[in-house]
């Protein structure tokens, strides 16, 4: 289900393209560019340029999300940490850039995205930038199984 009114951060990242789950609150879309396999861009869809604006029904929306992206991140890339990074500097829309973490390289078919920070902060400069059609398979996998587990 897609909202009518998507605000310019989930357009930038690709809305509807690379929309994962979207909930009244928020948006989880699959990151164009990856500085690690299954990069997420989490964005709150409410009107909020500061993280002390989100409602707290948003607030207790995003513990059901977060656990969901973990869950569907651990199953596909098998990671070891996970970053929620809020970046907000150039998109003002609450958001977080959501990565998981590992040693090396991780694949998905013709997809293929080491972990160039590793074991330090993310190479968001290093990301892999995904065609349209390895952005459209990766977020096609992110979907599929995104509901497993959740009660």
């Amino acid at each position: 289900m897609t909202s009518s009114m998507a605000n310019a951060t989930q357009i930038k990242f690709g809305y509807p393209d690379t929309l994962i789950e979207e909930t009244a609150f928020w948006s989880v879309q699959t990151r164009p560019a990856q500085p690690t396999l299954g990069s997420l861009v989490l964005i709150c869809k409410e009107p909020v340029t500061a993280f002390s604006g989100v409602s707290p029904e948003a607030f207790s929306d995003l513990r059901g999300v977060t656990a969901k992206i973990e869950r569907r991140l651990k199953t596909l890339v098998g990671y070891r940490h996970i970053n929620y990074l809020m970046l907000m500097m150039v998109d003002l829309d609450v958001h977080f850039h959501v990565l998981p973490r590992y040693e090396g390289e991780k694949s998905l078919g013709d997809i293929r995205v080491p972990d160039r920070g590793w074991p330090a902060a993310p190479a968001l400069g290093e990301a892999v930038t995904l065609t349209p059609i390895q952005l459209q398979a990766l977020t096609q996998a992110l979907r599929q199984g995104w509901n497993a587990g959740s009660n």
